[in-house]
């Protein structure tokens, strides 16, 4: 990618897990948060808007790999970030879907 340019719009999918081709590390710094049939949703791992959907973890389950077992859950996805756009100044912004 030559040029960055930042938007202040997420992108149509997003994931936590670095292993997905939808994984962006550069966004997740900012902050990502979910807003999932119009209230917000912490403990996302993936969300997509067009297929309007998004993966949370079931409990404390892990599956094979050591990796969270996961519910999909289908409704209207509005994402947005939380910390500034471009070289902001903040350290951590901190990822609504940490847990």
């Amino acid at each position: 990618m030559a040029d960055k340019a930042i938007t202040d719009t997420p992108p149509d999918r997003l994931s936590l897990d670095p292993r997905s081709p939808f994984f962006n590390e550069e966004l997740l710094s900012r902050g990502v948060g979910i807003k999932f049939n119009g209230k917000e949703k912490t403990g996302v791992i993936e969300y997509s808007i067009s297929e309007g959907w998004i993966r949370v973890a079931a409990g404390r389950s892990l599956d094979r790999y050591g990796q969270p077992m996961t519910v999909k859950l289908k409704g209207t996805v509005e994402p947005y970030f939380e910390g500034p756009g471009g070289d902001g100044g903040q350290d951590d912004a901190g990822v609504a879907s940490d847990g």
